[in-house]
């Protein structure tokens, strides 16, 4: 199993001074501590480093331009590979000929490092865009499909119910031959075997929801991998999951220093409160009955994070810890763990040993062990 990084800039509040400049200064320190962190993470065998696509998170998720980020990311790396994770897929977010160019662009100064993440994002982000969510998947994948055109043909040119394109060249195209291994971020009940079935790597989280859940998700997508009808020339069976991530020397002293139960608290009730107020209207009824409480008394505030971590739903303590908490999730299937290490209020200088230690002491476990550290995209048939 590799490790990688993932990062959605998070710059929570109380900002430091009156709007707007308490907001320019915090997200500019977040910004400068986040690429000194991934070009640490470059030099300590890390895999890969996902940025994502949000827009109006506040506090949270303040990276609406993964491309840009990734385009800096390119000239100070060598090692890493550059995901997006993910790039906004229906038509009403970016046109599909965007996304391809920015996407190779990417993968042009990088030497054919991208991994290309693909998602449809909730409902805050796709009413302010005018997507509807109740064609956002057909959407997506009449663009996902004509993106993998654009880049493979000289002259393209698209006609479909989400899309007239006329004859053009679309430039620049990838480094990858065919294409970067394209991924889908799977949230919903049934999205992990849509990704198996089209080919795509599967893109989970574990924080709200306990890994026996994950574990029949990723048991779905496999089997639905089994027998692909691929929608891209790349067929990609991998599993990525990302949660939060903190290794300290010395728990007893290092939690309260470093505020780490505090960021995770501030983590979950952002989480819990936005989902009760963007997602929860879109839920079924028996995702609700499900969902309610849990929502409900995180959102309220009235939980412990130490009990996720308890579950291994969350990565906190020492190294050896960590460790035994992380081989819980090669154990369920997971290829890449995404270590989303910049939360809350965590300190730069924590945050950078956090990387010291996964790098020095359980990436060479973690190979020494003879995991998945091989996992590939294969080329298929669309």
């Amino acid at each position: 199993m590799k490790l990688d990084l993932f990062y959605e800039i998070d710059v929570p509040r109380p900002w430091p001074g009156e709007h707007p400049y308490g907001q320019r200064e915090g997200e500019q320190r977040s910004y400068r501590e986040a690429l000194e962190q991934i070009r640490l993470a470059d030099r300590l065998g890390f895999n890969t480093v996902w940025l994502v696509e949000h827009h109006f998170r506040e506090g949270r998720s303040h990276c609406s331009s993964p491309e840009v980020v990734h385009g800096a990311l390119s000239q100070i790396t060598e090692n890493l590979r550059l995901g997006f994770g993910v790039t906004l897929m229906p038509h009403g977010f970016t046109h599909p000929a965007r996304v391809a160019e920015k996407v190779a662009t990417v993968d042009v100064l990088s030497g054919g490092r991208v991994e290309w993440g693909t998602g449809r994002s909730t409902p805050m982000e796709q009413l302010a865009f005018g997507v509807e969510r109740d064609t956002s998947r057909a959407s997506a994948e009449d663009a996902i499909r004509s993106v993998v055109h654009m880049w493979e043909t000289e002259y393209a040119e698209w006609d479909s119910e989400w899309l007239r394109f006329p004859k053009r060249l679309v430039a620049p195209k990838p480094v990858q031959d065919p294409h970067p291994p394209a991924w889908m971020a799977a949230v919903s009940d049934g999205s992990a075997e849509i990704a198996g079935k089209q080919g795509l790597g599967l893109m989970s989280l574990a924080i709200m929801q306990p890994l026996s859940r994950m574990e029949k998700q990723i048991a779905g997508y496999r089997a639905a991998a089994a027998d692909p009808e691929p929608i891209t020339r790349v067929v990609n069976n991998r599993v990525a999951a990302y949660t939060l991530v903190n290794v300290m020397d010395n728990p007893d002293r290092d939690a309260d220093d470093n505020r780490v139960w505090e960021s995770c608290w501030w983590w979950y009730q952002n989480l819990a409160e936005f989902t009760l107020e963007w997602e929860f209207p879109h839920f079924t009824q028996e995702q609700k009955d499900a969902y309610f409480p849990f929502l409900k008394r995180n959102a309220d505030g009235n939980f412990d994070p130490k009990e996720f971590n308890k579950q291994d739903m969350i990565i906190v303590g020492d190294v050896d810890t960590c460790l035994e908490k992380i081989l819980h999730y090669d154990r369920i299937g997971v290829d890449q763990l995404l270590c989303y290490v910049q939360f809350g209020y965590l300190p730069h200088d924590a945050v950078m040993r956090t990387l010291e230690l996964l790098g020095s002491e359980v990436i060479p476990e973690l190979e020494r062990r003879g995991h998945r550290v091989e996992a590939t995209a294969q080329a298929g048939v669309a």
